[in-house]
């Protein structure tokens, strides 16, 4: 079984990333992808978040060999997503909250309290 690992979006919201093993044929579909490196102690890093139309048609493994340049230890990691409006909102998510090297800081680095009642 392929290892799987855990992100937590600056909203709370947990997010499960599958490891692609090498030797497996990536899937068609639309699908969130982390390149992330584990250091010592199990403690995990992310790099880069992403999203895709279409895993096999994305030259993932080029992007990733890019990366482990600097990162030997990278790892490519997916999450399969249908539709792109989930996809872009759980990225921009983990982006928010892990703030990776490889991701533009985001746009709107603040995000209202939700129990925050309006200004007069």
């Amino acid at each position: 079984m392929a290892r799987q690992l855990d992100f937590v979006g600056k909203s709370g919201a947990n997010y499960r990333y599958t490891a692609l093993e090498d030797d497996r044929i990536p899937p068609t579909a639309g699908a969130n992808y982390i390149i992330a490196e584990t250091g010592q102690g199990a403690e995990v890093r992310l790099l880069y978040a992403g999203e895709t139309e279409n895993v096999m048609a994305d030259d993932l493994s080029g992007r990733l060999e890019e990366v482990r340049q600097r990162w030997p230890a990278a790892e490519l990691l997916l999450r399969l997503n249908v539709r792109r409006a989930v996809r872009v909102a759980e990225r921009e998510d983990l982006v928010a909250g892990h703030l990776p090297p490889l991701n533009d800081p985001p746009e709107n680095p603040t995000v209202p309290d939700q129990g925050a009642s309006p200004a007069p």
